[in-house]
C-alpha cells in the first residue's frame, strides 16, 4: 500500500475556486492515465454538471454512480466498484475523485486505499457534515451490517476540495445534520465557537463558509496531535456512543425513521451531555445551555422503554470499547472534554429520561 503520512500538511484543504484550480493542477503534475469520479444517485444531478463545468482538465475520466444511505456504505458496495475499476482498466495510476457526502467520502476513500493496495484520491464533500468531518482526519471505512464503520483503515487523500456552493442543493435536514458536528467542535474544544452557533440567527452563505473553515481547523489541530486515535482524538468521538448506537437501531428497526447521522449524533450529545452533567463535569446551567441551542436545531425524537433497551445492546460493539468496558467521551466544561470514561446504565437510562420527558 502506499505509504500514508499523517500530518496535515500532507492533507491539503482549498476552498471555492482555488480549490479548482490547485486541483487542476494536481492531476497535470502527477500525469493521471485516468480519473474516476465518483458520485451516487442524488450528486449525479445536483453536483456533477457543477462540478465538471469547474474542472479544467484533459485528462479521460468516467462516471461511477452508486446509489445513497447509509444502507449501502457496505462491503457489497466496495466489491461492485473494485469490479467496476478492474472493468474500465483503472491502473496505479488512477484517480478517484469522490463527490458526495458522509457515506460515499467514507466507502469511496476505503475502495481507493484498498484497489491495488491503493491509489490516489480527493475528496470533492458536497454536504455541510462531510465538509466538516468525513472529509478531514483520514478515516475511511464501510459498515458491518447495521454496526457502523466496523471495517476500515486511514488514509489520506491527495487534497480536499471544499466548495460551498454545493450547500445550495441541500434539504433543510442535510444541512441541520451537518451543523450536529459543527456544535460537537465548539463544545469539545472552543467556548466561543460554540457560543457564536448558539447564538446564530440565519445561516447565510458567508456563515457556512466561516464555520467549515473554523470547524476544518479545530478538527485538524487535533489529528495532527493525535493522527490514529490513541489518545486526543478520541474526544472527537462526543455524541457518537450513543449516536451511532441510535443510528444503528433505527437503520435496522422498520418502526423507527431513518436518521441522518448528524440527526443521531445530536441526540447523543443530548445524553452524553446529561451523563456528563450526572458526574459531576459539567454543570446544570451548561447542560441547560448544551440543550437549548440543540433544541434550536433538531426535533427530539420519541424512545420507548424497549426502544432504549435494545438500543443499548449495541454498545458492546463500539470500536471505543476496551476490554469490554464500554467508553464515552464526555465534557467537563462547555470548549473542553475528557476521554476513556465509564458510564453506568444507570446514567445512560437516566440521560433517556431527560430526553423523552419534554
Amino acid at each position: 500500500m502506499q505509504s500514508r503520512n499523517f500530518k496535515i500538511n500532507m492533507q491539503p484543504i482549498h476552498y471555492t475556486s482555488k480549490g479548482f484550480k490547485e486541483l487542476s493542477n494536481l492531476i497535470v503534475s502527477k500525469n493521471y492515465s485516468k480519473l474516476f469520479v465518483l458520485v451516487d444517485s442524488n450528486t449525479i444531478d445536483a453536483c456533477l454538471p457543477y462540478f465538471l463545468s469547474n474542472l479544467a482538465t484533459k485528462a479521460p475520466f468516467e462516471i461511477v454512480e452508486i446509489e445513497p444511505g447509509e444502507e449501502n456504505k457496505n462491503i457489497e458496495t466496495c466489491t461492485m466498484l473494485w469490479e467496476v475499476l478492474t472493468e474500465l482498466e483503472a491502473d496505479r495510476n488512477a484517480l478517484i475523485l469522490l463527490l458526495g457526502g458522509g457515506v460515499l467520502t467514507d466507502l469511496g476513500a476505503f475502495v481507493a486505499s484498498t484497489y491495488k493496495r491503493g491509489i490516489d484520491f480527493v475528496t470533492i464533500p458536497t454536504t455541510l457534515l462531510a465538509m466538516v468531518d468525513a472529509s478531514v482526519g483520514g478515516k475511511t471505512g464501510v459498515d458491518l451490517g447495521v454496526l457502523k464503520n466496523q471495517i476500515g483503515l486511514f488514509s489520506l487523500p491527495e487534497m480536499v476540495l471544499i466548495d460551498t456552493e454545493f450547500l445550495n442543493t441541500l434539504e433543510a435536514n442535510q444541512l441541520r445534520a451537518g451543523l450536529a458536528e459543527v456544535i460537537k467542535h465548539g463544545l469539545i474544544a472552543d467556548a466561543d465557537y460554540f457560543e457564536k452557533i448558539e447564538n446564530l440567527k440565519s445561516l447565510t452563505e458567508d456563515d457556512l463558509l466561516e464555520l467549515v473553515e473554523k470547524s476544518v481547523v479545530i478538527k485538524q489541530s487535533i489529528v495532527n496531535q493525535d493522527p490514529t486515535e490513541k489518545g486526543l482524538r478520541k474526544i472527537l468521538n462526543f455524541g457518537h456512543t450513543l449516536g451511532h448506537a441510535i443510528e444503528s437501531y433505527c437503520l435496522k428497526n422498520e418502526n423507527k425513521t431513518t436518521l441522518l447521522h448528524g440527526e443521531a449524533i445530536a441526540i447523543g450529545m443530548f445524553l452524553e451531555s446529561h451523563i456528563s452533567m450526572q458526574m459531576n463535569l459539567i454543570s446544570n446551567e451548561s447542560f441547560n445551555r448544551i440543550k437549548n441551542c440543540l433544541d434550536q436545531y433538531f426535533t427530539r425524537v420519541a424512545f420507548t422503554k424497549s426502544d432504549i433497551e435494545n438500543l443499548l445492546l449495541y454498545l458492546v460493539h463500539d470500536k471505543k470499547n476496551n476490554n469490554g468496558a464500554v467508553n464515552f467521551t464526555l465534557l467537563n466544561n462547555i470548549g473542553s472534554s475528557v476521554w476513556n470514561k465509564e458510564v453506568s446504565n444507570s446514567l445512560i437510562l437516566s440521560a433517556f429520561e431527560k430526553y423523552i420527558e419534554n
